[in-house]
Formats: structure tokens, sequence, C-alpha cells
């Protein structure tokens, strides 16, 4: 069985000496090739694009890669790329809009919720046959995805403050018009007829803007996942990706089967299960899809793996996921470290954390404690990179 994924993921653009998010974008992207990596709504933001892959190991090794490559090229600038939902740092002046008629437009129309919009999603798309089929399987993938988003909750702290959210992104990104869960469509007719009124009335621009939890892609044979935070760690990604596969395949395969999706037609309760994904992480609970009652989160996060185990199977992603999945949960969100290393120190050790991780240093800082800001001064290239010379499939 050959699903293919691809990645989109979103780092923060920052100052490496004061930990800030800057407006570097642009002079950042004129070192890097515009055919991976492109811009964002604010110059804060870098977004970087995966190549199509088979397997997880490729998309690992494809992950890492573009990782080094932006780091290389923040590092000769004095700055650093973080992926991580919100900067810790971030000041309330960070706001600077890309020159974009499109951008500028959406930062008229929507005014403070576009200037806050300094946060960093990760995007995952998988093949499926066709439209139709990626619409009306999208309400039995639901129900699953806010297990995604406390996987990859990673942005506790807003502005300096710690919010007592694990992903505040998801706060400050459910105030646009078209965010959240998305609704059942009994086929893409119905859906693109709803993306339609949605322009006619005014309330998007475009069907870009479609900004649901999952949507089909609209230049590609793809469904996209739109709920999770950018993940300092790489591997975080590559353990969403693959669960996200699995979920699409096996509904895929149950509407080829029974002809219609398995869904009970009432998702009222799914924007409450993504608040309580988005309060707690994976240090709380979270919302049983089947039972719709709090249990632990590792409870859910076990139970979907063994749903979902034929599909892992069937894509040799099993002990994979499961190894990551464990590792998720053994050493919690990225939430919960960022502010174990606030607590322990401030939030300028969180940044460099952050850095760390999104460079792939974290088996270094964890033999040596030491802060990477020490380890690889600003201006340094050519680093090694633990991650990349471990393999992703557990031995």
């Amino acid at each position: 069985m050959s699903v293919r994924i691809g990645v989109e993921e979103e780092f923060h653009v920052l100052e490496v000496e004061s930990g800030l998010l800057v407006p570097r974008a642009e002079p950042l992207l004129r070192r890097l090739p515009r055919r991976t990596f492109t811009t964002e709504l604010h110059q804060s933001t870098v977004e970087s694009n995966s190549g199509v892959h088979a397997s997880l190991d490729g998309l690992y090794a494809d992950l890492a890669a573009t990782r080094r490559q932006l780091d290389a090229a923040a590092s000769s600038l004095g700055l650093a790329a973080v992926a991580a939902g919100t900067a810790p740092l971030a000041p309330a002046a960070s706001a600077h809009p890309t020159a974009d008629d499109r951008y500028h437009r959406m930062v008229e129309d929507y005014r403070t919720i576009a200037d806050e919009q300094l946060i960093c999603g990760a995007q995952v798309h998988v093949d499926v046959p066709d439209r139709d089929t990626a619409v009306r399987v999208m309400c039995e993938v639901s129900p699953w995805l806010p297990v995604l988003l406390a996987l990859s909750a990673s942005s506790p702290f807003w502005q300096g403050s710690d919010t007592g959210y694990a992903s505040w992104r998801t706060m400050l990104w459910q105030r646009w018009p078209t965010a959240g869960p998305v609704g059942c469509f009994v086929g893409a007719d119905e859906y693109d007829a709803t993306v339609r009124d949605l322009v006619g009335a005014g309330i998007i621009s475009d069907p870009g803007m479609i900004y649901y939890d999952l949507r089909p892609s609209a230049h590609l044979q793809t469904l996209e996942l739109r709920i999770c935070d950018s993940c300092p760690r790489a591997e975080t990604v590559v353990l969403v990706a693959g669960l996200f596969r699995a979920l699409v395949t096996e509904a895929c395969e149950r509407l080829r089967t029974d002809g219609v999706p398995r869904c009970e037609g009432r998702h009222e309760w799914l924007r409450g299960a993504s608040w309580r994904a988005a309060r707690s992480g994976l240090e709380g609970r979270l919302v049983d899809p089947d039972t719709h009652q709090e249990v632990p989160a590792g409870q859910v996060v076990r139970k979907l793996l063994t749903r979902l185990r034929p599909a892992l199977e069937a894509h040799g992603d099993l002990e994979t996921v499961r190894h990551l999945a464990e590792e998720a949960l053994a050493d919690g969100s990225a939430a919960h470290r960022i502010r174990r290393v606030a607590q322990e120190e401030d939030l300028l050790a969180c940044v460099d954390m952050l850095i760390a991780e999104t460079r792939g240093e974290r088996a270094a800082l964890r033999a040596t404690g030491t802060r990477p800001r020490k380890l690889y001064p600003a201006g340094l290239t050519g680093h090694p990179s633990p991650v990349s010379a471990r393999p992703l499939t557990p031995s």
C-alpha cells in the first residue's frame, strides 16, 4: 500500500541573542530556495514544504535536512528558526505584514485577529483517491483530531506570559471565522458550494481562507490536516503524519467497503474536545471520541494506536509510530517541556531549548546540559546534527 504524505511547517524567526521574534523573513528567504521555503502573513514567519513521501523514514530525512538548511541560513544572519505554536518572547509590536495584496487585505479586514497571527502550525497532506472521498471521510476522521493536537501542543506562552494552555495557538487560531471543526458534507459539490457562499458573503476573500481543522486541498489530491501546532521535534511531526495517514486510509477503506462514512452526524462536542486538548495537552485529560467522557491522555493515545493497528501495519508504520507515541507520552508535550525549563530557568532558556530541538540537538543537550547558544554562537554554520545521524525507525 502506497499512500503518500507531505508536510508544511511554519517557523518563527528569532534574533539569537535576545530570543525575540523579529520581522526578518525576507533576508532569510533570499538565502533559501523558494521551491522549498516561502513567506507567510507576517515577516516573522517562514514556511517550508516537504517533498512527497511514501515512507515515514523518507519524510523524517526530508524534514531534518530542511531544518538544517533553514538553520544554516538563519545562523549566518544572527537569527534562529523555531518550530512551535508561539514564540515565548513575542512582543505585541511584532506584527509586520508581508508586502502582498492578499495579506494586506486580510490585515485590513480582520484587524487584531490578523495582527496577532504570530503563530505557527504544521500541516500534513495525505493522498486520497478523489475530492469526493476527501470530503466524505472528513467527518469520520474529525473526532480523533484533538488527540493529534494534544501530541503537537507547543505554545504555552504568549507575549512573555504563561497562558495556562498547552496550545494557546489554538485559542488564537479559532478566532478566524472558518477555523475549528469541519461539518459533514455529502460530497465535494456541497462542500464547494459552502465555500462559495462564505466567499460570496464577504466572510472570507478566497478558498485559501478555509481554516477548518482539516480540508480537501484546493490544488492537490489530498486531505490536509490543519489542527496542529508547529512541533520543535521533527519526530513529533512524523508521529502525527503517521497517525493521520492511518486515520485517512482507514476511513477511505471503510467508505469503499460500506459506501457511506461512519458518522453519528453530531459534531457539537468536537469544539469542546479541541479546547480540552489545547488546555491540557498530554498532561491532563482528553475527551474519548467514543464515550465523549474525559479520560487520561495516555489512554486515548493508546486507544487510537489500537484502533489504527491494521492501517499502520499496512503502511509498515506500526513499530515506528508506537515507539514515537510512547516516547511522546514519557517525555510529555513540548508545552510541558517548555514550562519545565521556564520554572527551572527563564523564558530565554525556553527559547534556547526550542532552537535546539528545532535543530535536532535534543540528544546533545540531554547529555551535556549546555545551552545551545554557547555550543553554537550566531554565525557558526555546518555544526553537527545528531538527529540526521539517528535512524527514525527504532532498532
